[in-house]
């Protein structure tokens, strides 16, 4: 199925014009043969009286082909049927009133942009069993063409070293071709949800949630530093080739991708905070010690320098041990006066 556009003119206002004075003439028809009659005219004022009472019964069917469109939707037609083509241009339109608009995700709300709506005067809804029926919503078979922000909940997904994280990924898109996103699936917006579901999980197991060793993201065979946390440009990319791959037979397109929450789940979330507070200690404990040892050696080579003590091997590993113990302490040194000797 490919999309055809509606080949008609915007000539709406004419056909309204011309309706509302054919109904009002079969009205002042019927008014004027009433009249005739009552002053004793012939039969042919009765057949005008049924003229005009079957015009004015039927005379409302024409106003059903009168279509209105604003900019950035469109408009999907069926005759019997078969597909007759899209309006897509905004305007006022008159159609063949028996012309039918599809549009099978009219009431499917998905908590979206476009979807929701702060006006609550004047809508029917009926509630049956556990569904609620929009009749607004279920009326209005347009379909926007707008780009639209879909953001689906936050979804638990085990990273490429099984841990449970958490995310939500917010996907702008838009239909290009409404042929497709008509008569490809049966509800191109519960499609486009389930594809994004399935992409967030398909590609979030290939990371870690943290920049980890000996870890390959990309599939070439070596390890790499891409991660969730430290790469969400690169996989929010990712996410947004794989939901185009699934929906472009639908019509769809898909602008942007981002990842809008990340974190780890509440069962883990505790424990990974202490392993990333213990690494935290241990980098610095590993640069105390690095800068210490750099001072002890610094303070042996200007004291053989300046030649103001002979230290023997015994005196120097004395020197470094307190050294080492003053500089990579977490308090303030206790001075010791030696007033004897080390023998």
């Amino acid at each position: 199925m490919r999309e055809e556009l509606y080949t008609g003119k915007k000539n709406g206002m004419t056909a309204l014009l011309a309706f509302t004075i054919l109904y009002a003439a079969a009205i002042a028809l019927i008014v004027f043969s009433a009249i005739q009659l009552d002053d004793g005219g012939s039969g042919v004022y009765v057949a005008l009286l049924v003229l005009g009472c079957i015009y004015t019964a039927l005379g409302w069917f024409p106003f059903l082909g009168l279509k209105v469109l604003k900019p950035g939707e469109a408009l999907v037609l069926t005759l019997f049927g078969k597909y007759v083509g899209t309006i897509k241009e905004d305007g006022f339109y008159f159609v063949n009133p028996f012309c039918t608009a599809v549009n099978p995700a009219a009431a499917t709300k998905l908590g979206q942009s476009g979807d929701i709506s702060d006006d609550k005067k004047g809508k029917l809804t009926l509630v049956t069993g556990t569904e609620a029926v929009n009749f607004e919503a279920a009326s209005n078979k347009k379909i926007s063409l707008k780009v639209m922000t879909l953001s689906n909940s936050r979804q638990k997904v085990n990273d490429v070293l099984g841990n449970p994280v958490e995310i939500a990924v917010a996907v702008m898109w838009k239909v290009t071709d409404t042929a497709k996103a008509v008569f490809s699936v049966d509800n191109y917006k519960e499609y486009l949800s389930l594809q994004c579901d399935t992409a967030v999980r398909n590609v979030v197991k290939l990371y870690p949630y943290d920049v980890t060793e000996n870890v390959d993201t990309t599939g070439d065979g070596q390890a790499d530093d891409g991660s969730l946390r430290g790469s969400t440009e690169v996989v929010a990319r990712k996410i947004m080739d794989e939901i185009q791959e699934k929906v472009k037979d639908a019509g769809l397109e898909i602008v942007d991708a981002r990842i809008t929450y990340l974190a780890y789940a509440p069962e883990i979330a505790a424990a990974m905070l202490q392993r990333q507070q213990a690494a935290a200690v241990v980098d610095a404990r590993k640069l105390i010690v690095d800068g210490a040892v750099g001072m002890v050696e610094l303070a042996l080579e200007r004291l053989n320098e300046k030649e103001l003590v002979e230290l023997d091997e015994e005196r120097k590993a004395a020197m470094v041990s307190n050294l080492l113990v003053v500089l990579c302490g977490n308090h303030d040194a206790q001075p010791v006066v030696n007033s004897g000797s080390l023998y």
